[in-house]
């Protein structure tokens, strides 16, 4: 064979002929090797068609993969007529010719269907054989070749079973032949009676039927038997063979029960049961690596086992893996079910780490004590308790390898002195061990009190306290403490004390200490005293009292007295303020929304049944500042003096409160005053100032001052003013133009070629607006003409501070006048920027256009300005370092003008590039990337052997820089 050829196709698996009952699936096979052409079956020499579908056959399809070769014919639900011929057919293409398959009988038999041979007679041994045959339902007639005679078949076979015993999940397959026999026998399995395949094969060249059975074989079909029958026309009775399978199989669960956990000496009980298997399984024990003999095994029924187990633990057992095992000598097969014993034992050994009992211990020290247990299974338990009584503040339980501890933190008490404390260590084996302990504590006097030998306590009076201590051991010393002062009592557990009592004293603590200088420590109590006085204002107590404006003022009254039902009175301004006025609540004054009117003296008067005082107190009100212009607007005439004043209502006043600013130009101006005074005015000068106050309390307040500067009226007297075209046929209408600036009122007088125009003419009209200082007067000519209008008009603008005049020429639309003032606005490495002032359009729109060239040019190079009516444009696409002539002209639809500054040229070098040529640039850039490349495979390859260095032991390394 050759590559890019196509070979002859050809058959590798053609159909035979297949015999099959009325309602079976019967499949054709077909394989075509190198198939090229299009692959179609023919039934009685009729073309089913291409697709594997097969429409108009709805029973007919070709299965199997294409990719393969395989079209095989399938005919589901075999009827009579398609009991008939069938070819397989190959059509032909461009690398090989069609081929068509040997034809195939498809035979489908029914009940009262039979087979009619019709044939001449033939002669054996001069004895004529006819055979005819009836039936009622159609049937096809076919013509052998001769000779023919009807025999029985063989009796069939069983291959492919071995043995009788199988394996359960083992598929079997199994072939029933027959040989012999005329027609060739039909084939059915069945098992137990049931059918379970009624499709054969018939090979005509072997004269022999084949029928192939797959069976999944299940614990079910134990002791199942299998038939295979055969039979032909001439059969009297059908041939059959039959084999009994015994199906060998292993119990599908094993099960362990009873409880795997016990306490050390105690028996176990446990049962091992195997559900169903052929043949029974044998069930053994052992606990670890050691058999247990000790088991009772009986069947549960059938082809079930259970094995009965008894044994009595150790704790040298826990752990150890208790295990079930069935073993199947049929199958050979081995299951077993594992668990884990546990065995329950108490600790072994328990005891308590705490201080020596004959080691003293001072009261309110910490103590820490731990309880340890080892051994056990599970890990002990443990408990602490104190004379008899649980412990509740033990720490948490830890544990450690060999055991558990926890941890016992006392803060010692005189009840702690002899005390004993046991720890329980107790666990699932149901058994407590115990550990004791004693601690011995010091202690100082647990008891102390003091009395008073007057009951009511007053300023100026005389006081006697006396102290009694409870016992203590050692005796303590006995001392008073009053505030920052000490007193020494003695030794002994009784003492007195005598004061001469102020206002001072009240409240305060008069403290009597034990103490023992064998411990360092005491113990005390005191006596707290109540002394009468009348009201006394405390030395915080302020005299004045700041508050902002709209907020709430609080005027605090540090008053104390005993007894403290104190009444007091304030006054303000004399009068007598009343509970629930201005905001007064008890004793303190609170003012909500206070202004500035609340400000001023306030006096309290205070007494109780000791007494009476007063004192006086200042409320401050502080509030932003409010401004307002005194004048508005100022008017001043340009060259003189202005003063802006504003005046302000503010507390307090501070240096510096005020500052201006110029709202046109936010410039700002720091002044301590309301006073703004300019000097020399100038029309810049005018515009709005604002004066802003601010005192340091929010919000800062502002006044607008507006400053008029008056001047005399200044008209516009450009180019493009100074001219008017229009056309003169009489049939269209000019505007003549005069806009002048100036404060206050400008009016405009006209004159046309001298003479005082005359506008209730109707062909002018005039019509003036004024917006701020700007004041525009436009003279409208209507139906103009050559003749009468092409004159000079002359606009006056006057004021009350003089006048200003300008001629206007009215003529024909004709080409622009040149620009003005062409100059370089900025200039680049390969861009300059250009601007000029436009001249007078003609009465048309005009554009503009820059010409240019250098040195090297032959010619000018043109650039029409965008937008037209730009007066601003920039020229690119230069190049640096070059030297160029600009020149500026105006155009519209009449023509150009000539260029601007009388055909002036502007000379413009452009600046330097930024730096190499761009062919160098693009050398370095590459150059530059290359070591960049061999930089990074340098620092791969040596990072790697530095790491294989490493692994190898090796420390010669090679320093790589820039890795």
């Amino acid at each position: 064979m050759f590559l890019g050829t196509r070979a002859q196709q050809a058959f590798r698996t053609e159909p035979r002929n297949l015999t099959v009952r009325m309602g079976a699936t019967a499949v054709l096979r077909c394989e075509v090797l190198r198939a090229s052409g299009t692959v179609q079956w023919a039934k009685d020499g009729f073309l089913l068609g291409p697709e594997r579908s097969l429409p108009g056959f709805p029973r007919y399809s070709m299965i199997g993969n294409p990719e393969r070769g395989q079209y095989h014919l399938q005919i589901e639900d075999a009827q009579l007529e398609d009991d008939t011929q069938y070819e397989c057919q190959v059509t032909s293409s461009e690398s090989s010719s069609g081929i068509i398959s040997s034809p195939a009988w498809l035979n489908v038999r029914s009940k009262g269907k039979k087979r009619l041979w019709i044939t001449t007679p033939f002669f054996f041994s001069h004895l004529v054989l006819f055979f005819s045959c009836s039936s009622s339902v159609p049937f096809p007639l076919v013509t052998p070749q001769p000779p023919f005679l009807t025999v029985a078949p063989q009796p069939p076979v069983i291959l492919g079973l071995e043995r009788n015993e199988v394996k359960a999940e083992r598929t079997l397959v199994l072939e029933c032949v027959s040989y012999g026999g005329n027609p060739l026998a039909t084939l059915h399995w069945t098992k137990n009676g049931e059918v379970l395949s009624m499709t054969w094969e018939e090979d005509v060249v072997a004269q022999k039927s084949s029928s192939i059975l797959k069976l999944k074989i299940t614990p079910a079909d134990n002791q199942a038997e299998l038939c295979c029958e055969s039979s032909n026309l001439v059969s009297r009775s059908p041939l059959s063979v039959s084999r009994k399978i015994t199906v060998l199989f292993e119990p599908a669960e094993l099960t362990l029960s009873g409880s795997l956990t016990a306490i050390e000496g105690q028996e176990l009980n446990l049962s091992c049961y195997a559900t169903s298997s052929n043949p029974p399984v044998d069930i053994r024990w052992w606990l670890g690596y050691k058999e247990l003999n000790n088991t009772s095994v009986g069947d549960n029924g059938g082809m079930t086992t259970m094995s009965n187990m008894t044994h009595r633990v150790s704790r040298e057992e826990h752990g150890l893996k208790l295990t079930c095992e069935a073993f199947n000598k049929g199958t050979h097969f081995s299951k077993t079910q594992i668990d884990e014993l546990s065995v329950y034992y108490p600790p072994q050994k328990v005891w308590i780490n705490a201080p020596p009992e004959d080691v003293p211990l001072r009261s309110g020290s910490t103590v820490h004590m731990a309880c340890f247990a080892t051994g056990g299974n599970p890990k002990a338990t443990l408990a602490w308790f104190k004379d008899g009584k649980a412990v509740t503040g033990a720490l948490k339980q830890t544990s450690f390898d060999m055991g558990v501890a926890r941890e016992l933190v006392v803060v010692l008490t005189a009840s702690d002195n002899m005390a004993s404390y046991r720890c329980d260590a107790t666990n699932k084996a149901k058994k407590t061990v115990s550990a004791y302990t004693k601690l011995r504590v010091h202690f100082t006097p647990v008891s102390m009190k003091i009395t008073a030998q007057q009951e009511v306590l007053r300023q100026g009076e005389a006081l006697t306290l006396e102290c009694q201590a409870g016992s203590s051991s050692p005796m303590a010393n006995i001392s008073w403490i009053l505030g920052p002062l000490r007193f020494f009592g003695g030794i002994s557990v009784h003492s007195s004390l005598s004061l001469n009592l102020t206002s001072q004293h009240h409240n305060q603590k008069v403290i009597c200490q034990a103490y023992s200088h064998v411990l360092a420590e005491g113990a005390n109590t005191y006596y707290k005293l109540n002394v009468l006085y009348p009201p006394e204002f405390s030395p915080d107590q302020p005299t004045e009292v700041q508050v902002l404006e709209d907020d709430m003022a609080v005027v605090p009254l540090l008053v104390s007295a005993n007894p403290e039902e104190v009444s007091c009175i304030w006054l303000h301004r004399r009068e007598k303020l009343v509970k629930g006025d201005l905001g007064l609540y008890d004793h303190s004054l609170e003012i909500r929304n206070v202004s500035r009117n609340n400000a001023g003296v306030y006096t309290v008067k205070c007494e109780n049944d000791e007494g009476a005082n007063e004192i006086s107190i200042t409320l401050d009100v502080q509030y932003a500042p409010s401004v307002k212009a005194e004048k508005e607007p100022v008017f001043v005439n340009l060259g003189e003096t202005a003063d802006l004043i504003c005046v302000a209502d503010a507390n307090p006043i501070i240096a510096g409160m005020f500052s201006w600013k110029w709202l046109m130009g936010e410039e700002t101006q720091e002044d301590e005053s309301g006073l703004l005074t300019i000097y020399n005015v100038t029309r810049a000068h005018a515009g709005s100032y604002e004066c802003l106050a601010n005192n340091g309390i929010e919000p800062p307040a502002s006044a607008h001052i507006r400053l008029v500067v008056q001047f005399k009226p200044e008209l516009r007297k450009g180019p493009q003013w100074r001219k008017v075209a229009s056309r003169g046929d009489g049939t269209s209408t000019a505007e003549i133009v005069c806009q002048a600036e100036g404060i206050p009122r400008v009016d405009f007088s006209w004159e046309k070629s001298g003479v005082l125009m005359d506008f209730e003419n109707p062909r002018y009209e005039e019509v003036i607006v004024r917006e701020g200082a700007f004041h525009t007067s436009t003279v409208r000519v209507v139906n103009v003409s050559a003749v009468l209008d092409y004159a000079v008009f002359s606009c006056t603008a006057r004021n009350s501070l003089g006048e200003d005049k300008l001629d206007i020429q009215l003529i024909s639309t004709n080409h622009p006048d040149p620009p003005s003032s062409f100059r370089q606005v900025s200039v680049g490495h390969d861009s300059v920027t250009l601007e000029w002032i436009p001249g007078f359009n003609g009465g048309l729109q005009q554009r503009f256009r820059i010409r240019y060239r250098w040195d090297q040019t032959v010619s000018f190079l043109y650039v029409d300005v965008f937008p037209p009516s730009e007066t601003t444009f920039t020229v690119t696409g230069l190049q640096p370092v070059t030297t160029y002539n600009f020149s500026v002209n105006a155009l519209n639809a009449i023509g150009e003008s000539d260029y601007a500054d009388n055909n002036a040229v502007l000379t413009i070098t452009t600046k330097g590039g930024s730096g190499l040529p761009v062919y160098l640039t693009v050398v370095l850039t590459a150059v530059l990337g290359g070591l960049l490349v061999f930089n990074l495979i340098g620092c791969f390859f040596g990072l790697r052997w530095k790491k294989r260095q490493g692994q190898t032991g090796k420390h010669n390394y090679i320093p790589i820089s820039g890795c």
